[in-house]
Order: structure tokens, then C-alpha cells, then sequence
């Protein structure tokens, strides 16, 4: 089986449904209140394992409630945790999320331990990067130690999948180690310079992108779908029609399922048609963790 190595942050998500979203000044009374295991890159860790996926996730966590609480899940869902990391001096990463009547959500996140995740520690774990078959990342954490991790993978013929969120500006010398980007609307833009409003603004967006040196560019536009440019070829997979309930770990578990197609032989259309279906099935659920599908969901299997 292809192995998989995630590399990010861990949060526990304190979420708090709402009609609507406070602005700024306001108070909102909201409704329902949840506390669960969130973080980018634990959302991405497990939506590997559930998609059957052979996965490790290195991560920091404080030594605290919320971290070890952190680590018993992972172990539970078949995550390798052996390079989760423990901090003594910072606590585990908090993230405070609204999510309004229609599924958007408005997210604050204390990372703590997350920004303490380094290069020293990724030297730590250097071999289990350089052993896998894909490296799967995102921006929750000190981006040198992203960049440290894509060009050691890199250089030993591991792919690399960059999800660039939370959306920042990212140097060539990165993106040259990036073997597929998928940034959604607002993050092309902030990649290109293009706003995106179309399927040709996407296009274009992509174009773009791709020519600071990332071989293959995923755009996902939401309930529109996703663009695809691969080489010199341009996809469009349409989305799955479904009544959002909350957007949380959409975007998490769309490149998680992408990942494991593509480890398990898929072409990019196909592993992208894969992860549309079930990021789809993430936005009927509330929560980070607790909306990613297992595999027989998305397949509609039942046993």
C-alpha cells in the first residue's frame, strides 16, 4: 500500500452555530455549541485513514488534556503518531469557529504548538518523509518548516500536494517543489493576482500558478466544482448538488481523497471526481473531524 505522510497542524475546534455571522463590534446569540478535534492538518491526517489511506501524521501538540486527547484519536483512526510531537512549553492549538444558516463559517485560530513545529523536528522524521509516496501539506504551520519538508520530499521523488491555507503569499523557491496545488477561490487569487469569478478567471488563474513551477493546479470553487490544469490540459469536474450545513474540513477532505486516489493509481480527473463527491458529503455534517465520510459512504456502499 502507498504510503502517505501528512504534515500539519492540530487544533481542538470550539464551534458555535448561528443564523448569522457577528461583524465586527456585534454580538450574536448563537445556538448550538460543539467542541471537537479539528486542525488542517489532523482534518487531512484522518480523512486519509478513513478513505483507507496508509498514513503517518507529524504534528506538535502541547502537553496538555486537549493533545493527548489528540493523539488517542489518531491512534484510533489507524494514524501513525509516532513523529506527533509533544511541547512542553506551548499548549495544544485552539480554534474558535462560527458557521452560520447556510454552512459558512468564520474561523479563529490560536495555533500554539502548531507554530512551534519545526525543522528540527521534521529532520526527526526525515526518513518517513523521504520513504513515502505523496506528502500532503498545508499553511497552519511555520511556513520554513513547510518548506523544509517539500524540498526534502522533493529531491527523493516524493510528491508533494500543497493545500495553501490558511491563503498567504508563497515564494517560487516553494512552489517549484509542488508537484499539485489546490487552492481554492479566494487563495488563486492571492497566487495569481487574478480575481476569480468564472471558469475562465480560474483558467487563467491557473495559468498562472502553474507557471511558478507547480506541475498540476486544482482550483476548487465550491459548489461549482473544481478546475483542473494538468500540463497543457484543462478539466472541469462538476460538484456534487447537496444542502450545505457547514463547510468546516470541506476543503480537508476533498485533497485527502485526492491524495488517496492518486496512491492508488487514479488519474487526476478521477481522483478529483472522488474528492468532490466526498467533500460533498463533509458540508451536510457539522464539525471538522466529525463530518469526514469513510470510504464506503462515498462509494454509497453500506457494509
Amino acid at each position: 500500500m502507498s504510503k502517505i505522510v501528512v504534515i500539519g497542524s492540530c487544533n481542538t475546534d470550539m464551534v458555535i452555530k448561528s443564523d448569522r455571522l457577528p461583524i465586527p463590534g456585534e454580538t450574536v446569540i448563537g445556538n448550538t455549541f460543539m467542541m471537537n478535534p479539528g486542525g488542517k492538518g489532523a482534518n487531512q491526517a484522518v480523512a486519509v485513514a478513513r478513505m483507507g489511506g496508509n498514513v503517518t501524521f507529524i504534528s506538535k501538540t502541547g502537553n496538555d488534556l486537549f493533545g493527548r486527547q489528540s493523539v488517542e484519536l489518531y491512534n484510533r483512526e489507524n494514524i501513525r503518531t509516532e513523529y506527533v510531537f509533544s511541547d512542553p512549553d506551548h499548549p495544544s492549538g485552539v480554534a474558535l469557529v462560527a458557521v452560520d444558516a447556510n454552512g459558512e463559517n468564520s474561523i479563529l485560530v490560536a495555533p500554539g504548538a502548531n507554530s512551534a513545529l519545526s525543522v528540527k523536528d521534521i529532520e526527526k522524521a526525515r526518513t518517513a518523509i523521504e520513504t513515502a509516496d505523496l506528502l500532503l501539506m498545508q499553511l497552519e504551520i511555520p511556513i520554513e518548516t513547510v518548506e523544509y519538508a517539500a524540498e526534502i520530499a522533493s529531491r527523493r521523488g516524493v510528491k508533494v500536494i500543497l493545500n495553501p491555507a490558511p491563503a498567504q503569499f508563497l515564494s517560487n523557491a516553494l512552489l517549484q517543489h509542488v508537484y499539485i496545488i489546490t487552492p481554492n477561490r479566494t487563495e488563486a487569487e492571492i497566487l495569481s493576482g487574478i480575481k476569480v469569478t468564472n471558469w475562465e478567471s480560474a483558467q487563467a488563474a491557473a495559468d498562472c500558478i502553474s507557471e511558478k513551477g507547480v506541475d498540476v493546479v486544482v482550483i476548487t470553487l465550491g459548489s461549482q466544482g473544481a478546475l483542473i490544469k494538468d500540463g497543457k490540459q484543462y478539466h472541469q469536474v462538476g460538484a456534487e448538488k447537496v444542502q450545505a450545513v457547514d463547510t468546516t474540513a470541506a476543503g480537508d477532505t476533498f485533497c485527502s481523497t485526492l491524495c488517496v486516489g492518486l496512491a492508488e493509481g487514479m488519474s487526476i480527473v478521477e481522483a478529483v471526481k472522488l474528492a468532490c463527491k466526498a467533500s460533498a458529503i463533509t458540508v451536510t455534517r457539522m464539525g471538522a473531524q466529525t463530518s469526514i465520510p469513510y470510504r464506503r459512504e462515498v462509494l454509497g456502499v453500506n457494509n
